[in-house]
């Protein structure tokens, strides 16, 4: 059996390089989208919850509470373009330009050249369906931000069970 198939814990993969996160506190590459929660620049209160769709590039961006993006009309907002950007921070520019099927010319890709690429092929305005869970699971991490530090385990992280026996 594999090591990583005997052991309990996942692999973490430490970010390409270190990021604010005042921006975009929250960025995944998942379900198929590069998405996230990004901060509205006018209201401290506001947060837009934003997603590219890997291959088609279909884009979505409404507030928290289901309010469409005033930015996002037919190109990409400042939100999906700060999204983009912190994506390459934490993942790095090749691991999102693969994940989201984009390909540059040249060498090394940047947040600027996928933006780029992406808002060539004119994608088109997506389902804001996704906000809700991406929403959703942003709430469940920071909700772990406010956990007294400690080394004992948490109940709802005990994915495998303690013993090697099969239930």
């Amino acid at each position: 059996m594999p090591v990583w198939e005997r052991s309990s814990t996942a692999r973490v993969v430490p970010p390409a390089r270190p990021r604010k996160l005042a921006k975009v506190p929250f960025v995944e590459l998942a379900d198929g989208r590069l998405q996230g929660v990004v901060s509205s620049g006018s209201d401290i209160g506001r947060v837009y919850v934003s997603s590219i769709a890997a291959g088609t590039y279909a884009f979505a961006c409404s507030t928290n509470n289901n309010r469409p993006c005033g930015g996002a009309r037919g190109t990409f907002c400042n939100h999906i373009r700060a999204l983009v950007g912190e994506a390459v921070l934490q993942y790095g520019a090749e691991r999102v330009a693969r994940y989201l099927k984009a390909e540059t010319p040249g060498g090394e890709p940047d947040a600027e050249a996928l933006v780029s690429v992406m808002t060539g092929t004119r994608p088109e305005q997506g389902d804001t369906s996704a906000a809700a869970p991406v929403f959703s699971r942003f709430l469940r991490h920071l909700a772990y931000l406010e956990l007294e530090p400690t080394t004992a385990p948490l109940p709802e992280m005990q994915w495998f069970p303690a013993t090697r026996t099969a239930a």
